[in-house]
């Protein structure tokens, strides 16, 4: 799969999540996209961790840097209810790895 036209490419989440952290603070972050990780005892670890296991929420993170940086923005869904609990028959880098096509409406 080419990441060609995908402007996250190469940039890893904490240095993404650290960036968002510098220019906007915690504060102003968790006002923004409004995650318990951002805004009870905020630290990178713990947002990592929820951000990881969380699509929505990443997606929106995700947004929010391509926006601070003026990057070319991808189309959000709708927003959607907190999933379901599913079956964990999907390994987690193939669940990342469709969590990046979501964004940037690529199928797999």
């Amino acid at each position: 799969m080419t990441q060609a036209n995908n402007p996250l490419h190469g940039i890893k989440l904490e240095n993404l999540l650290n960036d968002l952290v510098d220019h906007y603070g915690w504060e102003e972050l968790g006002q923004r996209i409004d995650i318990r990780c951002f805004n009870h005892d905020p630290s990178i670890k713990s947002s990592l961790k929820f951000l990881r296991k969380t699509p929505w929420a990443r997606e929106k993170v995700e947004y929010l840097y391509l926006k601070m940086n003026k990057l070319p923005l991808p189309k959000l869904k709708p927003q959607q209810d907190r999933p379901v609990s599913t079956s964990s028959s999907t390994s987690e880098d193939k669940h990342s790895s469709s969590v990046n096509a979501n964004i940037w409406g690529k199928n797999e």
